[in-house]
């Protein structure tokens, strides 16, 4: 299912803040890696991707520093900062607000119609 370009693009600062507490990753693995953990719901191009990791770094959520690759290719990997931790903390907090209004308006209706 392809999502309507806003909703992906007020999620994505979040998920990938999210990937990137558990290891520092460069672009290219932080798509396949958000498309595998999301089983496919999630795909950020390069067209998404590459402006969202540029707007997080000039925020200075994130941080990023070349290093030699394990196929000897110099790569941009990227990192958390402890403020791109505080915002994915107050991030997370309101998604899940979010997700309990959402599931209390779209239960199904206890009472018979």
């Amino acid at each position: 299912m392809r999502f309507e370009r806003e909703l992906l693009k007020g999620l994505a600062p979040t998920l990938v803040m999210e990937l990137l507490t558990r290891q520092a990753m460069y672009g290219y693995e932080l798509s396949e890696a958000l498309a595998k953990r999301s089983n496919g719901i999630f795909s950020l191009g390069k067209g998404t991707l590459y402006p969202l990791l540029y707007n997080l770094e000039a925020k200075r959520l994130i941080t990023g520093s070349w290093q030699r690759g394990p196929t000897g290719r110099d790569r941009k990997y990227y990192c958390l900062t402890a403020k791109g931790k505080k915002q994915l903390a107050r991030s997370l907090e309101q998604l899940r607000q979010l997700n309990k209004g959402l599931q209390l308006v779209l239960q199904p209706s206890l009472s018979p119609a």
